[in-house]
């Protein structure tokens, strides 16, 4: 008999804002180590409009050129209509956020993420300040 089923979890961390990439591959893999489910799919969904997830290689290299690419695509220091409406000097980091996405779905089989060789999933934080960040699991499979 198959049991399929689906399960919640919640990570939660501190963030410095401004570009602050953050690889969350090991907190992802226990919450699916920990869970009653061995093989299925993990969407990993952020909290908030001013953050986004994804995969990479996570390495200084890298981190640096995306950090350079949302600065040529959403600079920081142009007008945004979010700053005239609110005055918190974020549009960039919504506009960044919204470009990047807020989920991405990774499956794993005998609880191991399917990730390549040089794959992590990372949040990266857009805010112009630090921020306490939530990351919601959904652990499907049976």
């Amino acid at each position: 008999m198959v049991c399929n089923m689906v399960e919640s979890k919640t990570l939660q961390f501190s963030s410095k804002g401004n570009c602050d990439i953050i690889d969350i591959t090991p907190q992802v893999g226990q919450a699916i180590d920990e869970c009653g489910v061995d093989s299925g799919t993990v969407t990993v969904f952020i909290t908030g409009s001013t953050a986004g997830v994804t995969t990479v290689e996570y390495e200084r290299g890298l981190i640096g050129d995306l950090e350079k690419l949302f600065e040529r695509i959403a600079p920081g220091n142009i007008p945004y209509g979010h700053d005239a409406r609110w005055g918190d000097g974020n549009g960039h980091s919504h506009v960044r956020a919204s470009l990047l996405g807020a989920s991405v779905v990774v499956p794993f089989n005998n609880k191991r993420l399917m990730l390549g060789t040089w794959q992590q999933i990372i949040v990266i934080d857009f805010d112009n300040r630090p921020r306490n960040r939530t990351v919601m699991l959904q652990i499907m499979g049976e």
